[in-house]
């Protein structure tokens, strides 16, 4: 806690010495350039950054990334009421688009923590076996239209067979997988 409270410190001495071209009220029209507009606000935003994100370096890219927003819009922002509103509200968008991203990333880690990996590889050997026991032409049948994802007629024109025949190979192996995998289960 000391720590961030030295930091805070730090950005907050660094921010409150006196830049030039802060004669704008904070909030009110902005400077006519751009530059000036940055020299004005870089160290207030830098600041209420820190103090939400609780870390100097996040602070800092998000100061970026919304300067940068504005910065390329600039020739609209600076006709603005209230440019660094705009300013604070493009930082704290770019700052709850982290939050959300690290949520649904942790929430996609959590779930992979749940699944079993050794499961899951018994479960590929034993359709690997299963798939071993089929005919080459069933088994053919099979992969291309239930893992590839080919339609019969698709299927049917790569092995050089009617559509109908696809159909019925596939079927037969599906039967003689779930014969096979019944079998070795119980």
């Amino acid at each position: 806690m000391d720590r961030m409270n030295e930091r805070a410190s730090a950005v907050s001495e660094s921010a409150t010495t006196p830049t030039s071209g802060s004669a704008t009220a904070p909030g009110l029209a902005a400077p006519e350039s751009f530059e000036a507009f940055f020299q004005t606000e870089h160290a207030r935003l830098l600041r209420a950054l820190f103090l939400v994100t609780g870390n100097e370096q996040e602070a800092e890219e998000l100061m970026q990334d919304a300067f940068l927003a504005v910065w390329e819009r600039w020739d609209r922002v600076r006709e603005m009421e209230r440019p660094t509103g705009y300013l604070y509200r493009t930082a704290m968008n770019a700052f709850r688009s982290r939050a959300r991203r690290a949520v649904r990333a942790a929430k996609r880690l959590v779930g992979r923590a749940e699944e079993d990996e050794f499961a899951r590889v018994d479960e590929r050997d034993a359709a690997a076996r299963a798939l071993g026991t089929l005919t080459p032409r069933q088994r053919a049948a099979l992969v291309l239209t239930e893992l590839l994802g080919y339609a019969s007629e698709e299927a049917g024109e790569i092995l050089g067979v009617k559509a109908v025949t696809i159909r019925v190979l596939a079927s037969q192996g599906r039967t003689a997988m779930k014969e096979n995998l019944e079998r070795s289960d119980g």
